[in-house]
């Protein structure tokens, strides 16, 4: 089935953002996932249990969070990342009021966070390495501390794009992920997740020192065109 998506979450902490950007909406906000349902004509909830067993049903994630071309208008220049946590999607601007839309999984409940950063470096199969405060609260993090080699079981999958302010590491990251169904949730401590294939193609089209927006989740920065 065809599914449209929206949802809106929490923030952690909020940059000023001095953006205009008009895309086209399928809904309005929602305190949770939902996407919609053409068979039953209805809004439906859409967490880890459902989106996992669409996945495993269709062996990919719903319509919405698949890669497109969508019209897109924004005063920012092509190559410019957005990041729209509320709907998660993740928006690589194109010439003639384009984007490539790419379906993403971010920030579960406390740790979103909004900002202007830059691309300062990519890897291919990257190492991850969790941070301290990963270390300290998750044993399944505690065992790789000294970092975990790049492969299909790293949670980074198969690209990353390191997130700089000025010259500074944030520690957040666009990835791969050995979880592709995740797309369209609020999983991650931060990072922004996309299925192993999109990143790939993402990598490929992105240079280092890109402009990367991440949109302040639960704005109304947002109208129809």
């Amino acid at each position: 089935m065809n599914l449209t998506v929206h949802r809106c979450g929490s923030i952690k902490r909020i940059a000023s953002l001095a953006l205009a950007v008009s895309i086209a909406l399928v809904a309005p906000a929602s305190a949770n996932t939902q996407v919609y349902d053409p068979q039953t004509r209805t809004w439906v909830d859409y967490g880890r249990t459902e989106a996992y067993r669409y996945y495993k049903k269709h062996g990919q994630v719903p319509e919405a969070f698949r890669r497109q071309i969508v019209r897109f208008r924004t005063a920012e220049q092509p190559g410019t990342i957005i990041i729209d946590g509320n709907q998660h999607f993740l928006y690589l601007v194109q010439p003639g009021q384009q984007a490539i839309r790419y379906g993403i999984g971010v920030g579960r409940d406390g740790f979103g966070w909004a900002g202007i950063v830059r691309v300062g470096r990519t890897a291919e199969w990257p190492t991850w390495t969790p941070p301290a405060e990963m270390v300290a609260r998750d044993p399944n993090a505690a065992k790789w501390a000294g970092g975990q080699p790049g492969g299909p079981d790293n949670p980074l999958g198969a690209r990353a794009l390191y997130l700089y302010e000025g010259n500074q590491d944030t520690i957040y990251r666009i990835h791969g992920t050995p979880e592709p169904w995740t797309m369209g949730l609020d999983v991650s401590s931060g990072c922004i997740r996309m299925n192993n294939d999109d990143v790939i193609d993402l990598h490929s089209r992105v240079q280092v020192g890109a402009k990367v927006i991440v949109l302040m989740q639960g704005a109304a920065l947002y109208k129809g065109v």
